[in-house]
Order: structure tokens, then C-alpha cells, then sequence
């Protein structure tokens, strides 16, 4: 089956409303196309809608991060404390950017701070708080509370809002013009709807859908960030031309070798620095990328994944929460569509 084809059936069988796709690599985009409608009854897809990218949000701040990191403002070894003195003193003082950006920091997984905490000042005092579950570097666990802190660190450095430093040091130079935090209301009605949320009272749509991420009200670098087909293409892109963007660079070739290299080899999850590896059972990019492939999904059905080997990206943005959150659907569409994708794309060269 095409791409397409999966895609029009996943449809069918109500895994999401509407969905968009492409593949390609460092020669650009070979194919994409959109699938269905922003809502259940709703306007079709288009070129232009928007997406809310979830947890494609943290590789997209890594890649900020790694930024600073290449220009001597950062190293990945320097702590939490010496830049947040909140910390200090804490359990989390000694916890080094690089076990942020790997998820071995010893943050909770499943800690839904948003529930008891209903401000951002608030929910960031809880964060101080909150229990590490194990020594960090002993685990992976994959969390977004270290991505809050790992933004928050990469606002102190820069001394700009996370925002402006993604914009200046990644989508800026990526090409990727239309992803930004906070849609003005305008561009609302071209975002692709979420959740039917109880929390809320109303379905998503324009605005982010993490819960973390509504109550810090502003951009934050583990969710929030929306972005269009061909701004994500640009991302897949640059990603397989070693850094190099549409509109400039966004790393360094070795920076980006850096970021992608297997880090937790010994530990139970495959992860490099804001991005995951490819597991070799499992894995969403499914069963043809190489070794060497790295990438990242989102909890409202997006991803991307990068093989360097092959030259290959594949994007995938859904919005499979729409209504709900409780199918599974998305965790056997992605590696089907993933090896329909990469077949497709090394047959048409």
C-alpha cells in the first residue's frame, strides 16, 4: 500500500480526523499529501493547517539548546543549580543538562503537577518540590518536567525568551516560517482540532494541548508548539543536510553528529539528546530505517524520524486525541506508515 493509501484507511477507522504527510530527504520533499478534515465534520486539511506538535516541541528546543552549547554559552555537563538558584540545595541541584536532555534526570514520568497546581508560579514552586524517583544517570525515564527546567536553563543563558531563541537559533535558520508558541487568534481556525477535554470544558483547538503547558501559559520547551507540513519537511530537511537550513544554518554538522549519537546504550530506552533512537523492536519509525535513524512522536499523533544513512525523513502529523485520547490506533499506524513511506521514497530515486 501507499502512504496515502494507509493513511486513508487509518481515516476510515476513525484513528484521527485529518492527517498530513511527507517523505523525503536531502534533495528536499519527494511526495506529500493531506488526509481528511481538521474535525469530525469538519473543514478539510490543507496545505496550511497548523498542528499541534506536542512532543516534537523537545527535540525542537534541543536543537536551541545544542545551539548554545556550540557557541560556548552552555555545556552539557553544567548543572540545574548553577543556573537556576531555586534549585539549589534541592535533590535536583546536581542534575546536569545532559541528563535533562536524555530523560535520565530522575524526574517522574507521570507526575501531573497541572491537577493540583492551577497557576505557573504555583506549578513551578511544586517543581522545586517534587521527588526525584531515582539518582539521575541511573535511568531512563521519559519526562517532560525535565524539559521545563531544561527550557527555563536555556532562557538564562541566552537571556531571551525561549520563544525568541527558537525562533532565532532553530525555525528561523530551518525554514520552518509558520511554527511559533501561542497562535494569535486568527490562525486558530486552521489548526487542527484536539481533544474533547473534561479538564477544559471544550474542544481543542488553536491552543495547546498539554496540560503542563496551558497552565505556564507561555512557551515552554517540552510542548506548545505548532507547526505546518512544510515547516516540519523543512525541519526533516535540514536534519539530513547535516544542520543546514533553508535559511541558514541551524548546527554545525558535528554539533548535530553530537546530538544524534546513542547515549543510553546501557540503559533500557534508546535515547541521544532530545531525540530517541531507534529501538530494534517496536520502534515507531518502523522496521526499515537503519541503526542510525533518530526521531521523536508527539502525544497528539505527530512525529518525525530521520535516518542519516539512508537520507531519508518521514513526517507524520495527526490529530489522533480528536475526540479522545484512549485509542491506541497511532502505535500500529506509525510503523506501517513508516516503512510504506521509506520504501516509497528510496524506490523513486
Amino acid at each position: 500500500m501507499s502512504p496515502e493509501e494507509i493513511l486513508t484507511r487509518a481515516r476510515r477507522d476513525r484513528t484521527f480526523s485529518g492527517a498530513a504527510w511527507a517523505y523525503g530527504g536531502s534533495a528536499g520533499v519527494a511526495a506529500s499529501g493531506t488526509v481528511g478534515t481538521l474535525s469530525w465534520g469538519g473543514d478539510p486539511v490543507g496545505e496550511d493547517t497548523l498542528w499541534d506538535l506536542a512532543s516534537l516541541t523537545k527535540p525542537i528546543a534541543g536543537l536551541a539548546v545544542m545551539a548554545l552549547v556550540e557557541s560556548g554559552e552552555l555545556t552539557l555537563d553544567e548543572t540545574v543549580a548553577a543556573h537556576l538558584p531555586e534549585y539549589a540545595g534541592t535533590d535536583k541541584a546536581s542534575i546536569t543538562v545532559f541528563e535533562l536532555l536524555t530523560h535520565t534526570s530522575g524526574l517522574p514520568g507521570q507526575e501531573t503537577l497541572w491537577r493540583r497546581h492551577g497557576t505557573r508560579d504555583e506549578l513551578l514552586a511544586a517543581l522545586v518540590r517534587v521527588p526525584l524517583r531515582f539518582a539521575p544517570g541511573a535511568a531512563v525515564e521519559y519526562n517532560s518536567l525535565g524539559f521545563v527546567v531544561l527550557g527555563m536553563i536555556a532562557e538564562r543563558v541566552a537571556g531571551v525568551s525561549l520563544a525568541t531563541l527558537v525562533a532565532e537559533r532553530v525555525t528561523g535558520p530551518a525554514g520552518m516560517a509558520r511554527t511559533r508558541f501561542l497562535l494569535p487568534e486568527a490562525d486558530r481556525r486552521r489548526a487542527a482540532a484536539t481533544e474533547d477535554c473534561p479538564w477544559r470544558g471544550r474542544i481543542v483547538q488553536g491552543t495547546v494541548h498539554d496540560e503542563t503547558a496551558e497552565v505556564l501559559g507561555d512557551a515552554a520547551a517540552h510542548a506548545g508548539l505548532f507547526g505546518s507540513l512544510d515547516d516540519l519537511a523543512a525541519l526533516g530537511e535540514t536534519l539530513c543536510r547535516g544542520g543546514a537550513g533553508r535559511q541558514g544554518r541551524v548546527l554545525g554538522e558535528r554539533t548535530l553528529a553530537v546530538m544524534t549519537e546513542p547515549r543510553t546504550g546501557h540503559l533500557a530506552l534508546r535515547r541521544s539528546l532530545a531525540w530517541q533512537g531507534r529501538d530494534p523492536h517496536h520502534s515507531s519509525s518502523g522496521d526499515l530505517m537503519s541503526p542510525a535513524a533518530y526521531g521523536h512522536t508527539g502525544f497528539t499523533g505527530t512525529s518525525i524520524w530521520v535516518d542519516p544513512l539512508l537520507d531519508v525523513f518521514v513526517v507524520l502529523l495527526t490529530n489522533r486525541v480528536h475526540p479522545r485520547r484512549d485509542s491506541d490506533a497511532i502505535t500500529r499506524l506509525r510503523p506501517r506508515f513508516g516503512n510504506a513511506a521509506v520504501t516509497a521514497c528510496l524506490a523513486e530515486r
